[in-house]
């Protein structure tokens, strides 16, 4: 522990000792006051406050899920659309699994 040169010989605590170090380091560090135009004391005002954290109003993990959910609906409503409205056929046939498998069977010559 160090000793206070203040305090005639008593000892300082850690968060004492941690103060002392900081007024000394602040005192060493300063600068004295350039005259600067009103502007850069602003900005330099500015960056010196200190920052707010930014709240989100949704999580990044539910963004994923959100963007994830709408893909596969628009996916789903761009199947229904292409075969029953440009394909002429009923739009809930788009979704069935024997649909797909003729299709398929189309694409790779087995029929």
């Amino acid at each position: 522990m160090a000793i206070d040169p203040n305090s005639k010989g008593k000892k300082l605590n850690k968060d004492q000792e941690r103060e002392k170090k900081r007024q000394a380091l602040d005192e060493a560090t300063k600068q004295k006051p350039a005259k600067a135009s009103s502007k850069k004391q602003k900005s330099e005002a500015k960056e010196k406050a200190p920052k707010k954290g930014r709240r989100r109003v949704l999580p990044i993990w539910l963004r994923i899920i959100l963007v994830l959910l709408f893909s596969v609906a628009a996916l789903l409503i761009g199947l229904m659309v292409g075969y029953g409205v440009i394909g002429d056929g009923n739009p809930t046939d788009a979704l069935e699994v024997d649909t797909w498998r003729h299709i398929w069977d189309i694409v790779t010559k087995t029929e």
